[in-house]
């Protein structure tokens, strides 16, 4: 990997990451279509790496947010009383939330890393992330809040991240999914989505630490990394900041047409290379 290449698919997994277009999927289709040769165990820790550097734009953008659960929890926690307090439910209904994926993924980790070299798998995963957010349209009636959140609802989301583990199927679009699903207006769901993200992120950083140590000539892949981090970082919060004002007064269709029309391209440059 070069250092352009790495601060181009920062730029890419930065604008991703949120938009519910899976920036899973475009890390493996982008190297797809302009040929680039990175190879498998490079790519996949590059991949984690820089979802960790949007997980700097959450905190970056919710740190308020994130202050005010943390001081929630540990007051709900030491007076024995979690749900009394809604940013103390909040933190609850996260980690919730963030339990089937962890798990999970966990045990398919190989699986998941396998998919990460196919990109005519994650082309049809995009087709199934296009779907999804017509389904989100479609079915919830976007009448709820995120105060108006359950146990249940929380489950329910974090399931639908699930999707998420293989590549093609967009993290936000399945969580914010799963959300509107449950008939939360869609510029909460996103933020639920955004919020949950952490645990997640946090968990997908530390095996990436690990693996990272195995990779030979650790300083200079270290160096070709850095740049595409920090363009993560930074591309990923002005995305945060631009979905929750869109979500306002617009729908998710224009997100399922782009993901389709990118998932079909891909399927026909691989069906022309053969």
């Amino acid at each position: 990997m070069t250092i352009l290449q790495s601060i181009l698919l920062g730029i890419v997994q930065g604008l991703t990451e949120f938009l519910p277009v899976s920036s899973s999927g475009h890390l493996v289709i982008v190297p797809y279509l302009l040929g680039w040769d990175i190879p498998a165990d490079i790519e996949f820790v590059f991949d984690v790496l820089v979802q960790v550097a949007t997980l700097v734009a959450v905190i970056a953008y919710f740190w308020k947010d994130l202050i005010q659960i943390v001081k929630a929890v540990i007051e709900g926690l030491l007076k024995r009383d979690l749900m009394k307090d809604p940013q103390s439910r909040l933190g609850v209904y996260i980690v919730i939330a963030s339990l089937p994926a962890g798990i999970i993924g966990l045990l398919i980790k190989d699986l998941v890393e396998a998919a990460f070299d196919s990109p005519m798998f994650t082309a049809l995963s995009l087709l199934i992330t296009s779907v999804l957010l017509v389904i989100a349209e479609r079915v919830g009636t976007r009448s709820r809040e995120l105060p108006g959140m359950n146990a249940k609802d929380s489950l329910i989301v974090g399931f639908f991240q699930v999707l998420s583990i293989l590549p093609g199927i967009s993290r936000s679009g399945s969580t914010i999914t799963g959300g509107m699903v449950r008939n939360f207006k869609r510029e909460p769901a996103a933020r639920f989505s955004f919020l949950m993200s952490v645990p997640v992120m946090l968990a997908a950083g530390l095996l990436a630490a690990l693996d990272l140590l195995e990779i030979p000539n650790l300083k200079d892949t270290i160096l070709v990394f850095l740049p595409g981090f920090i363009a993560s970082a930074a591309v990923g919060y002005i995305a945060i900041r631009w979905l929750l004002k869109y979500l306002t007064n617009h729908s998710l269709y224009i997100f399922s047409i782009y993901c389709a029309v990118v998932g079909i391209l891909t399927l026909l440059v691989g069906v022309y290379r053969g």
